[in-house]
């Protein structure tokens, strides 16, 4: 019989290297990924122009990042307008400058080359109801200085973005996978619930991690990279290939089960 370390390490090379190197062979038969100065930033067509939706929008976009990375990782952003406002406002966590860039790209645009994808959408008397929090989180983001962004294993981008989910739980989605630093503890707190507040999410300093919850489903985290279940919409998570099954965004649901407290 084979021994448990030995189970251990088929499992770890079944659901963690093999997609990896998969990724990597897609990676590389896309193109490789464009390099920063040259890359399409340009608008994805994702969104209507502002002048031409009256109501409000709350999207949460995700796409791979640069060059290699984009084997492994996307980066999130925010996304949102409130009714009449006559533009979106973006917000990114960034590697230059200061952290958190305000309208820095286009509203939906290609991630230096990359399409997005839309993680969450909300429109309409929802949206509005969830900009003001929105706001107030991003602006009690308490890693916002020069020299706080780390790419891994955070505070990055996708901390950022798991952080506003925190502080409104409405917005009942859970981000890819491939969102590499979405597990770090920004507050903190190595055992919290998670964003949606449906569940528990346990991380060992953004370094590894157990999550699991109604939305966010199992997921289990190896250096950042995330292999997991989920049953609520059926799919399996991969590092580098990110989440297999039903697709497509989600916007706010109805109440949830009374979330999971920390004993």
């Amino acid at each position: 019989m084979m021994s448990i370390a030995k189970i251990g390490l088929l499992l770890f090379a079944l659901f963690f290297l093999l997609p990896l190197a998969i990724a990597a062979v897609l990676h590389q038969a896309e193109g490789g990924g464009a390099g920063w100065r040259t890359a399409d930033r340009s608008s994805a067509g994702l969104l209507p122009p502002a002048a031409r939706q009256p109501d409000a929008v709350v999207r949460i976009f995700a796409a791979r990042t640069v060059r290699w990375r984009g084997i492994f990782a996307v980066h999130c952003w925010i996304v949102f307008k409130p009714g009449g406002a006559a533009r979106y406002t973006r917000y990114d966590y960034t590697a230059w400058g200061e952290p958190i860039r305000m309208n820095g790209f286009e509203p939906d645009g290609r991630w230096f080359g990359r399409v997005p994808e839309v993680v969450f959408a909300a429109d309409g008397a929802a949206a509005a109801a969830l900009i003001p929090r929105i706001e107030a989180a991003i602006a009690g983001f308490a890693w916002r200085n020069l020299g706080d962004y780390r790419p891994w294993p955070g505070p990055n981008p996708n901390t950022f973005v798991s952080a506003v989910m925190d502080a409104v739980p409405e917005v009942r989605t859970s981000l890819p996978p491939t969102a590499l630093g979405k597990d770090y503890p920004y507050d903190g707190r190595w055992i919290r619930p998670t964003p949606s507040g449906t569940g528990l999410r346990l991380t060992l300093g953004g370094y590894a991690g157990l999550t699991l919850g109604w939305v966010e489903g199992l997921e289990v985290n190896i250096l950042g990279a995330v292999a997991g279940l989920d049953l609520r919409r059926p799919a399996i998570k991969l590092p580098g290939l990110g989440r297999l099954g039903i697709r497509g965004p989600e916007g706010p649901a109805a109440p949830a089960p009374q979330a999971m407290q920390p004993s």
